[in-house]
């Protein structure tokens, strides 16, 4: 079907089409619903070349993948928020370019997307404490999302994120309610903004119950599973062993699980452990019954929530610049009353 005679079957001229088809802010929404849904009915697709050369856009959205070994989208959360993206792209018409690089030349492939204007906009992933690539992507000019927020990070910025400060505070708040006083924290490396924030709302929650946070009870690094496990296992070793432990990832908390089974204690009962859980597509925290008590977020809507706000600046539309996500806390097997039994 060409574009003719779709607008001659909707009544249409070729350019509201047209215009409904590629975004057009002055497209009444109804219109545009319309379209959309006589173009996918009779198999329309416009013809992406085409459609750059009229809108004077690229029609694709930039990510940049660092490929250091410790960095960390290496896990599987940065393929489920991908996943939600490119589900949103390809309902706007949009494509996906990933740019794999060496960590030491990311800004630099920032820099070529503006040169080559081989995309609209960038998501920026793994946001880190003051980054210095904020002020870069505002001044060339570049329409930008970032997954996540920096701290202290002085211009303005559209953003997607999960409140993650209080994500941990209703979780350790959660471990003190069960009698839990000595409470350790697995966390990601706190270079990253994410990982600062679920610290301080750890240490918070610990503090309004004038329970001091103890430096020697507190973890960060690479969210491996041998992290977790590795962690577990000295944990476990010392003469005053926490009875909880909060951690920051499913998959180092597969690793403290695995530590704390190994030495024959049993999670929920002689130890306690929340972990932070992704609600990822194909890493699911049990079924019927969830395996761990988790606070719970969804990084695929994540991804489809940052794509669109992100196509909605590159086309002008009025839409939220700042969305703060919050997360379910979901009780499993793997948290119970503090055993007095092992506590001195």
């Amino acid at each position: 079907m060409t574009l003719k005679e779709l607008s001659d079957l909707l009544g249409l001229s070729p350019t509201t089409v047209s215009r409904a088809l590629n975004g057009y802010p002055e497209v009444a929404e109804s219109t545009r619903r319309k379209v959309s849904a006589a173009a996918r009915e009779h198999g329309y697709a416009p013809n992406t070349r085409a459609r750059s050369l009229a809108t004077g856009r690229s029609m694709a959205i930039g990510h940049v993948i660092p490929i250091s070994a410790n960095h960390e989208m290496v896990n599987p959360i940065f393929g489920d928020f991908i996943a939600g993206a490119g589900e949103t792209y390809s309902r706007n018409g949009y494509d996906m370019l990933l740019s794999v690089v060496p960590d030491d030349e990311e800004e630099d492939a920032y820099r070529s997307f503006l040169t080559k204007q081989n995309v609209d906009g960038i998501i920026l992933h793994a946001p880190r404490h003051r980054d210095t690539r904020i002020p870069l992507l505002n001044s060339l000019g570049l329409p930008y999302v970032v997954h996540g927020r920096s701290s202290e990070a002085t211009a303005p910025y559209a953003w997607v994120d999960v409140n993650n400060k209080r994500s941990f505070q209703r979780a350790t708040d959660f471990l003190l309610d069960l009698g839990h006083t000595r409470i350790a924290l697995v966390n990601g490396l706190e270079h990253m903004d994410f990982a600062r924030r679920r610290r301080e709302g750890y240490e918070a929650a610990l503090l309004a119950r004038g329970v001091a946070p103890d430096p020697n009870l507190m973890f960060a690094g690479e969210m491996t599973e041998a992290q977790g496990h590795d962690v577990a296992r000295a944990l476990m070793a010392r003469p005053d062993p926490p009875s909880a432990i909060l951690v920051s990832s499913m998959i180092s908390a597969i690793g403290v699980r695995r530590g704390i089974e190994e030495i024959g204690l049993t999670l929920g009962r002689d130890v306690s452990l929340i972990t932070h859980d992704d609600e990822l597509s194909y890493f699911r925290n049990g079924t019927d019954i969830p395996v761990y008590t988790a606070t719970r977020s969804s990084v695929r809507e994540a991804g489809q929530i940052a794509a669109q706000m992100l196509i909605d600046i590159v086309q002008n539309r009025d839409a939220p610049r700042e969305v703060l996500l919050e997360t379910d806390l979901t009780v499993g097997l793997s948290t119970g009353p503090v055993n007095t039994d092992r506590v001195t």
